[in-house]
Order: structure tokens, then C-alpha cells, then sequence
């Protein structure tokens, strides 16, 4: 990797990174972390080292975006196995129980599936990221306890299947489903009570997120092509600068350079726009600030340093 120039300001943005199946979120911050030049890198959800696709990182004062991307909806297409469940809920665990599942008819794999959207309580599975008594789950389960995690509300707004396969030698169903769910939302545990509901058992075997909140994996790029441009000088170019981000996310502002320097100062200024519990400030094309506007005032939710973006 090429170092970057002393004189160089910080790297400072947000990236959309497609990562591929076999490696950790973590992973991914440590390639970032190389290919930026910088420790400065942290995430807005994780992704199983199974999945694919969407995860968004921040770099420099820019994490301090994440926070509001964690809270996102997310979508998800996967393929949920009928007929096998594992001690895991997905293709990396174990097999304990297999039941022919080609005779379920179609209409109450509907049924399972109508049952799973809107307001339900779900429970994670016992392998999740989930700290219980300040250690992970899965590192307890691993460690040979017995993990019971409490029931989560979430919220499946899509839960539709794309494609249907039988396969009669092996007694399996598989489904390629599509899942818009709120934030918190693990599709393991609907391909596990999916099967549970249809008595049959059944495990997640692939899951891509395609989408956070109003951010396509379609815009992010590939993890290898991220680790070249940066053995090459020139991953920075995959930064998408902190105003490009918030401005997606919420109303915005511009910000003339007097009310720019007060807010930066902390201080409240007058301002002709609607109230809002968030807006972004935005001056010169440059994120300002988060604000909070209540009767033709504005108040710094989060500051943003005025240093060079991108």
C-alpha cells in the first residue's frame, strides 16, 4: 500500500463496502483500515462472515454518522432451507434433525410466511453477536453454556419468496426469499421459525444484504477492488463525503459563513426551516453539523470538525 503523504489530511467519509462471504465485518474494517491509511474505521452493523453484501463503514470524525445509520431498515434477499435444521439456524452449524419437507404444499408456506410479517416478537439465535452478562453469545454457546436470549420486537415489512426448489432424493424445500425487516432484524431466526411453524425445521444456507436504509449495495464497492485502489494510492476515492450521507438521511440546511461559524462554536442560531429533531447543516458543500430546529432555532445535535472531506 502506498502511504499517504504527511501533509495529507485525514481520510474522513463514509463507505459503502460489498463484502464478500468468508470473512468477518472486522475483517473488512482491518482491509479498510490498510487500504485508507488510517485505524479511524468503524461499522454500522455487522454482517455474519456466511453473508454478502452491504456493509457501511466510517471513516475519521464520519463515524460519528453511524449512529444513525445502525437504526436503518435493511434488506436482505436469502435462501431458507426447509427440511434440516442446525444448531446454528444457518449452513455453518451442525445438522440435528431432517424431515421430509417436499410434501408441504405451497399455500401454507404462505401461511408460514404471512404469520412472520408485521409486528412480531423474535427471538435471536443463540449464536448471535448478543452480549449477555458482557460476553457474546455465541462465544458462551462455543464455551459450552446454554444460552437463552429474550424475545426482540422487530418489524417484517416484505417476507415474499422469489423462487421455490424441491429436491425428493434429499427431502428438502429450498426458498430464495426477499426480507425488508427493521433494524435488529436476524433472517436466521425467520428461516428458523419458519420451518418450526411448518414442522418441518429449517436453517438460512445463503443471505445477502442488499440494502440499508436508502443505500443500495449496487453503490458499494467490492471489497478486492477497495484493496487494490489502496495498494495502488487511490482508495480514498471510494470516500463518500459526511454531507453526501446525512443529506440522503434527513432535511437539510445551508448555512451561511456566519451561522456555519456559530454553530461550529456550539451556539444557537435563528433559522427559517421547519422543526425538525434532525436536519443537516450544510455549508460549502460541507457537513456542518446535525441540528435539532424548534421554533425558528437551531441547536448542535453533533458537531462535525471543519477539516477537508474526501
Amino acid at each position: 500500500m502506498s502511504a499517504p503523504s504527511s501533509s495529507a489530511p485525514a481520510p474522513l467519509g463514509l463507505l459503502l463496502v460489498d463484502k464478500p462471504g468468508g470473512i468477518t465485518s472486522h475483517g473488512v474494517v482491518g482491509a479498510a483500515r490498510r487500504a485508507l491509511g488510517t485505524r479511524k474505521v468503524g461499522h454500522a452493523g455487522t454482517l455474519d462472515p456466511m453473508a454478502t453484501g452491504l456493509l457501511v463503514l466510517g471513516v475519521g470524525t464520519a463515524t460519528r454518522l453511524l449512529t444513525y445509520l445502525v437504526g436503518l431498515g435493511k434488506t436482505y434477499e436469502a435462501t431458507i432451507r426447509l427440511g434440516e435444521s442446525t444448531t446454528t439456524d444457518d449452513a455453518d452449524g451442525e445438522s440435528v434433525a431432517r424431515t421430509d419437507a417436499t410434501a408441504v404444499p405451497r399455500s401454507a408456506i404462505d401461511d408460514g410466511l404471512a404469520a412472520l410479517r408485521g409486528e412480531i416478537d423474535q427471538v435471536p439465535s443463540a449464536v448471535s453477536a448478543i452480549k449477555v452478562d458482557g460476553k457474546r453469545a455465541y462465544a458462551r454457546v462455543r464455551a459450552g453454556e446454554d444460552v437463552e436470549l429474550a424475545a426482540r420486537r422487530v418489524t417484517i415489512s416484505r417476507f415474499e419468496v422469489l423462487a421455490e426448489r424441491r429436491d425428493p432424493t434429499s427431502g428438502t424445500v429450498d426458498l430464495d426469499v426477499v426480507v425488508d425487516g427493521s433494524s435488529g432484524t436476524y433472517i436466521r431466526a425467520l428461516a428458523r421459525d419458519l420451518g418450526a411453524g411448518l414442522g418441518v425445521g429449517g436453517h438460512l444456507t445463503a443471505l445477502r444484504r442488499t440494502a440499508i436504509g436508502p443505500f443500495p449495495v449496487a453503490d458499494a464497492v467490492p471489497l478486492d477492488e477497495l484493496i487494490r485502489a489502496g495498494q495502488e494510492g487511490v482508495g480514498r476515492a471510494a470516500l463518500r463525503p459526511p454531507a453526501a450521507i446525512a443529506t440522503a438521511l434527513f432535511p437539510s440546511i445551508a448555512l451561511d459563513d456566519d451561522r456555519a461559524a456559530r454553530l461550529a462554536d456550539g451556539k444557537r442560531v435563528d433559522i427559517d426551516a421547519p422543526d425538525a429533531p434532525i436536519v443537516a447543516a450544510v455549508h460549502d458543500g460541507r457537513l456542518t453539523g446535525l441540528v435539532a430546529v424548534a421554533d425558528g432555532v437551531a441547536k448542535v445535535v453533533v458537531n462535525f470538525p471543519a477539516t477537508v472531506e474526501g
